[in-house]
C-alpha cells in the first residue's frame, strides 16, 4: 500500500479512485485544524494525534479514525521511524453507499456502543487493511475502477460498520434511526454557523427533547452545540485573517462575534496564540 501511494504529497491528494485521497510528508499543523469531512483514516506509516473537543485520538500505523460527519478539529503528524514519512489514506464517506450498505446488513453484526462514546483509533484488522490493499491496487488497473472500485468501497465500509467505531456511522446515518435527524442539525449548524441560536430552537428542529438532543449531538461530534459552532467561527476567521487580510475586528465581527475582546481570547486558548500573531505565524511559514 506504501508503494502504491508514491503519488501523495503534503496536501490532501486525489486519486484515480473515487473518493479515496492520499497523503504524505510534514503535513503542517495548521492544514490540520480545518473542518474534517466525513471521512475513515487510515494511518499507513507514522502517526497522527486528532483532537476533537476535549477528546483526543492517537494513532499509530496501521490504524484508522471514523469522522463520521463535517465537525472542527484539529492534530498533528508524526513522521515514520527511520526517517520515513507519515502516509494515510482517507476515504471520504457517501450517505447514499452507506445507507445502502446498511439496509443489506443485520443490525446485530454491528458494533454496538460500549458504553463509551469517546472517539477511538480503530487498530486496521487484516480484514480491513486487504480490502484497502485490493482498493489501492486498482491504480495498476485504472480500467478496471468503474467495475471493482464500488465493490472495495462497500468491503472497506463494511470493515468499519464493525469494527470499534461503527456504531458511530450506523447511529448517524441509518434512516430508520432517530438520530438521522441529528445529521440534519449539524449541517445546519455547518452552513448557519454566525447566526446566534438557542439549543431548544436546534432540539425543535431534530424533534428531540432538549436533554436527548445535546446528549445525541455530543455522542456523535464529541462537542456541544456551542463548542460546534464556536470552533467553525474560529477556523473561519482564521481563514479570514490569514487569506483574505481581514483586520482582528473584521474578522471577528464577521463570523458572528459581538465581542472583539472576547473572541481574542478563545482565538488564543483555541490555537495558542493571539490572532494577529497566530496569522502573521502562518503567513511567514507558508511564504
Amino acid at each position: 500500500m506504501i508503494e502504491l501511494c508514491g503519488k501523495a504529497t503534503t496536501e490532501p491528494t486525489k486519486t484515480e479512485l473515487p473518493r479515496v485521497l492520499i497523503i504524505k510528508g510534514e503535513v503542517p499543523a495548521h492544514q490540520l485544524a480545518a473542518i474534517y469531512e466525513p471521512i475513515i483514516g487510515l494511518v499507513l506509516q507514522g502517526g497522527k494525534t486528532i483532537s476533537i473537543g476535549t477528546q483526543v485520538i492517537h494513532l499509530e500505523a496501521p490504524s484508522y479514525f471514523v469522522i463520521p460527519t463535517e465537525m472542527p478539529a484539529t492534530g498533528f503528524v508524526r513522521q515514520g521511524e527511520n526517517g520515513l514519512p507519515y502516509l494515510s489514506v482517507g476515504i471520504q464517506l457517501d450517505q447514499t453507499v452507506l445507507l445502502d450498505l446498511l439496509n443489506d446488513i443485520p443490525p446485530n453484526n454491528i458494533n454496538l456502543r460500549n458504553g463509551s462514546s469517546e472517539f477511538s483509533a480503530c487498530p486496521a484488522t487484516p480484514g480491513f487493511l486487504e480490502s484497502c490493499l485490493r482498493m489501492l491496487r486498482l491504480l495498476k488497473t485504472p480500467e478496471h475502477i468503474p467495475a471493482l472500485a464500488p465493490v472495495y468501497e462497500r468491503e472497506i465500509l463494511y470493515h468499519a460498520l464493525i469494527g470499534p467505531d461503527g456504531w458511530r456511522l450506523r447511529q448517524l446515518f441509518q434512516s430508520r434511526d432517530k438520530e438521522s435527524s441529528i445529521h440534519q442539525t449539524i449541517q445546519w449548524v455547518r452552513q448557519n454557523f454566525i447566526n446566534s441560536f438557542e439549543i431548544e430552537q436546534l432540539a425543535d428542529r431534530a424533534c428531540m427533547g432538549i436533554t436527548t438532543f445535546h446528549r445525541q449531538f455530543k455522542s456523535i461530534t464529541g462537542l456541544s452545540p456551542i463548542q460546534f459552532q464556536k470552533q467553525l467561527r474560529l477556523l473561519e476567521a482564521r481563514k479570514l485573517l490569514m487569506f483574505s487580510g481581514y483586520s482582528v475586528t473584521d474578522a471577528a465581527l464577521d463570523v458572528g462575534y459581538e465581542s472583539v475582546s472576547q473572541f481574542s481570547r478563545e482565538y488564543s486558548r483555541f490555537f495558542g496564540a493571539s490572532p494577529a500573531k497566530d496569522a502573521k505565524d502562518l503567513r511567514d511559514l507558508v511564504m
